[in-house]
């Protein structure tokens, strides 16, 4: 018998999202949206509040979009992706360690990843894109 562990694929809000973007963005239902994260009224949801996408994710945080990069993101995803970068020997961190604030570090180590990943000039930015993201597989954090 094969048993496969699955974990939530979790999302972030940022600035400006709508519960109907995000849903329509991860191919889902605003009602399901508000089933699985009890959301009384979908316009009501605030920035940096924790969404469950789905309870059959991978295990990893989907893209959350490179303009959620650009908000400066302050969560446990930045620092899981700082963590996967180090393991994949693209951290560029100097103490003080990464921690959840996206950083000038965060964007140089992810630079760096883009290039292992045959990125160059402005395709190697330092804000990720959804196919080195979904190839660095950063895990979902825990609550």
């Amino acid at each position: 018998m094969t048993t496969t562990q699955t974990r939530d694929a979790i999302y972030y809000v940022v600035d400006g999202d709508t519960l109907s973007e995000i849903a329509e963005h991860f191919g889902t239902t605003v009602a399901k949206l508000q089933q699985l994260n009890n959301i009384p009224d979908p316009d009501k949801i605030r920035v940096g509040q924790r969404l469950v996408i789905s309870h059959s994710g991978n295990g990893f945080v989907p893209f959350p979009g490179k303009q959620w990069f650009h908000h400066q993101p302050n969560n446990k995803v930045v620092l899981a992706m700082a963590h996967r970068l180090k393991q994949e020997g693209c951290g560029t961190y100097q103490p003080p360690e990464p921690d959840k604030k996206w950083s000038s570090a965060d964007k140089a180590s992810y630079s760096k990843w883009q290039k292992k990943n045959g990125f160059e000039g402005s395709d190697a930015d330092g804000f990720p894109g959804k196919l080195t993201w979904d190839r660095l597989e950063v895990p979902t954090p825990s609550a």
